[in-house]
């Protein structure tokens, strides 16, 4: 059978663009690639990047504190132009878009701004009526918020919204306990509103390390942040101009804005997966192997549709593995076992990469470093932060299998801690590294004696206690 392309690609995002264009320019593949919205993704267009940016803006306040702790009597962070920074984000964006829209056009991939949906295992149909076949066809359309599933769930804002707003809230409810809600209350306090969070768990960051957990919870407080934990909202109803959140319990706030941070799920409605018998998950994601493989042979998924592991980086190697296996004739696998996380909140970030300590111990004996700390430039600056780092062991002096940060720049740090663990480094490699003298990393290579000693069978034991 003869086919229009080699490869159709579902999604412009980070995941869809690499296989694009790894598969057709370094591999002469005949490929196209279909986006309904802005090429680039969830990432570039209204995740990863901006919300950076974000968060770089939010510390303009803080920084200017910074300073006159440092001696700079005068130094003040002035009024934050809301509308200026939008503009600018705005021309960032695009220039990324384009970026990634020249890309693909470089490596000779054929583009359709249209939203697309499988009318069988070899065929695309678009939006504008073209229906073109392909060998192979790649789903890479991400993931979408969710809402919570409460009454006048209609009246609160997604995550995606927070990019749109024509101005900044007064008043503003977060309403999630995970890393985009973190980083979105991050965001707003900086910028001046005043940001309640409501949490369904004791701690915020479901997953992490639990002592990562503790000090990113008291950090939001630090900063202001009223933290309403172990409550959710029940309805939402619209209240003179403000929004009326009735939370479970019975009591009653007012708001400007309600924004979900509530998770997300994978964004396959509509592409008619089920008619063609592709094999999907109880979220709606697409069941693949270790390949990228669906049910169907003809149709591979990578990102965050497969709902594998959700970050960026993991669907780019996805997508590049992908191509390499189909079309290069180099069969790649993706290790799904071991990366990196940050959660961008300020002032101190939250990293981590392998094991939590919790998981550590019910694998078996472990040994954790800890190093808790007062920075040394916060500390001069009249800060009470405290940075903590750890290590997971294993007993004995084995491989690194675990390292939590929470300091400034820890997500800079973790990156680099990646690569001896990926090594199976153990904890004497780590110990002979020389110190790089006065840093925040070198605690990674001077803590000598464990904290505590875990999965022993019985009590875990802390050094040195009686």
């Amino acid at each position: 059978m003869t086919f229009d392309y080699d490869l159709f690609v579902i999604g412009g995002g980070s995941g869809g663009v690499r296989a694009a264009r790894i598969a057709a320019g370094e591999y002469g593949a005949r490929v196209a690639l279909a986006e309904e919205s802005r090429m680039g993704g969830t990432c570039v267009i209204r995740g990863c990047v901006p919300k950076k940016l974000m968060i770089f803006a939010s510390q303009a306040e803080a920084l200017a504190a910074e300073a006159r702790g440092f001696g700079w009597t005068q130094a003040t962070a002035g009024l934050f132009d809301w509308q200026a920074f939008r503009h600018k984000l705005d021309g960032e964006l695009t220039r990324l878009e384009g970026a990634y829209t020249g890309g693909l056009v470089a490596a000779n991939v054929d583009i359709h701004k249209a939203r697309a949906r499988l009318a069988d295992a070899h065929t695309v149909e678009l939006s504008n009526g073209q229906r073109l076949t392909a060998k192979h066809i790649l789903i890479a359309v991400g993931g979408r918020p969710q809402r919570p599933g409460i009454p006048g769930e209609e009246l609160g804002l997604i995550s995606d919204d927070l990019f749109l707003m024509e101005d900044l809230p007064g008043r503003v409810l977060v309403v999630g306990g995970g890393f985009i809600a973190c980083e979105y209350a991050t965001i707003l306090a900086g910028l001046g509103s005043r940001v309640t969070v409501a949490y369904r768990g004791d701690a915020m960051l479901r997953g992490f390390d639990a002592e990562m957990r503790r000090f990113a919870t008291e950090q939001l407080r630090m900063i202001g942040v009223d933290l309403r934990l172990e409550t959710d909202p029940a309805r939402l109803d619209r209240r003179d101009g403000a929004v009326r959140v009735t939370f479970r319990g019975g009591d009653t706030d007012d708001f400007d804005h309600v924004m979900f941070a509530t998770g997300r799920v994978p964004n396959t409605a509509g592409l008619g997966l089920d008619d063609l018998g592709v094999a999907l998950g109880p979220r709606g994601q697409v069941l693949v192997d270790e390949w990228s493989q669906s049910s169907v042979p003809s149709i591979f998924a990578v990102g965050d549709v497969t709902d594998r592991v959700n970050l960026t980086p993991v669907a780019i190697r996805e997508g590049h593995c992908f191509a390499d296996t189909v079309f290069g004739a180099r069969p790649r696998k993706v290790d799904h076992s071991l990366f990196g996380a940050a959660v961008y909140t300020r002032p101190h970030e939250v990293a981590s990469i392998g094991l939590t300590e919790e998981e550590a111990g019910e694998r078996g004996p472990h040994d954790v470093y800890v190093a808790s700390f007062r920075p040394m430039r916060s500390l001069f600056a009249g800060s009470d932060a405290r940075a903590v780092m750890k290590l997971i062991v294993e007993a004995g002096g084995g491989r690194v299998v675990g390292c939590h940060i929470f300091g400034p720049e820890a997500g800079e740090m973790i990156q680099l801690v990646a690569i001896p663990m990926g090594m199976g480094a153990t904890k004497a490699q780590f110990d002979a590294a020389i110190a790089v003298h006065p840093t925040l990393a070198e605690e990674l290579v001077t803590m000598r004696r464990p904290a505590r000693h875990i999965g022993m069978g019985g009590s875990d034991k802390t050094v040195g206690a009686a």
